[in-house]
């Protein structure tokens, strides 16, 4: 389980993060839900070591994060699709995945998993010798995740997946994510489109500038009046 206790980032002068308090539970979808700068990349961020804490503890599977070299969150199971793909342009489809599994050392399962990440993205095998560059968008973010996955993460997070994408491309990618849940792993979800992650969140969180306002389920929070009237662009019921 991944336990933020009282986290807190500031950017100079800016108190970025608030002594937020999350739970992700192993198994479940967890997602953030927020306007722009409301800190939910920095959330991510801060589990793995990308920015720096100014308090507060992260903790998975009973071991603190916090203060641990990024490499080693990632050896511990922990991996970020981060917003805007970051993929490696001048890198084929096959060298990306490969990075992915640095970490790891058995080469048969690192060759197992490539097989079952071009089952989940069978068209990323149809352009395993393309480089990433030149890929299209949706196609540059099924290969971020795959690299992800190459980690063989217990946890993964994702920073935006839709973001930019076709509607149809973005359906799939929340399928997507959706089978990975049900292999087993724990994803925690940042995503702008508020209805698409409630939808499939097992349990929500709304952060504004930097504090959770609001938890529940992601039911609860689709029907919550005011997550409805701010996130997901409905009048509020009267």
């Amino acid at each position: 389980m991944l336990e933020i206790n009282e986290l807190s980032v500031h950017y100079g002068g800016i108190h970025a993060l608030q002594g937020i308090n999350i739970k992700a539970e192993d198994g479940k979808i967890v997602t953030l839900i927020g306007a722009n700068g409301a800190g939910k990349s920095t959330t991510l961020k801060a589990i793995v070591g990308l920015v720096k804490t100014s308090g507060g503890v992260v903790s998975w599977d009973g071991s603190k994060l916090t203060g641990v070299p990024t490499k080693d969150i990632v050896a511990r199971g922990v991996a970020l699709v981060p917003e805007g793909r970051r993929i490696f342009p001048n890198l084929t489809v096959e060298e990306n995945l490969i990075l992915g599994a640095y970490i790891r050392k058995n080469k048969q399962e690192v060759q197992a998993d490539m097989e079952r990440v071009f089952e989940l993205f069978p068209r990323l095998k149809e352009r395993i010798k393309q480089k990433g560059g030149t890929l299209s968008g949706g196609e540059q973010q099924m290969l971020a995740v795959a690299r992800a996955l190459m980690t063989k993460p217990k946890l993964l997070m994702m920073d935006e997946p839709s973001l930019g994408l076709a509607p149809m491309i973005s359906k799939m990618i929340f399928e997507i994510i959706q089978t990975i849940n049900k292999d087993g792993t724990t994803v925690l979800l940042v995503e702008q489109n508020a209805k698409a992650a409630l939808e499939i969140a097992d349990y929500g969180y709304v952060l504004e500038t930097g504090r959770i306002i609001l938890e529940g389920t992601g039911k609860e929070l689709l029907n919550n009046d005011g997550v409805r009237k701010a996130y997901l662009g409905e009048a509020q019921n009267t």
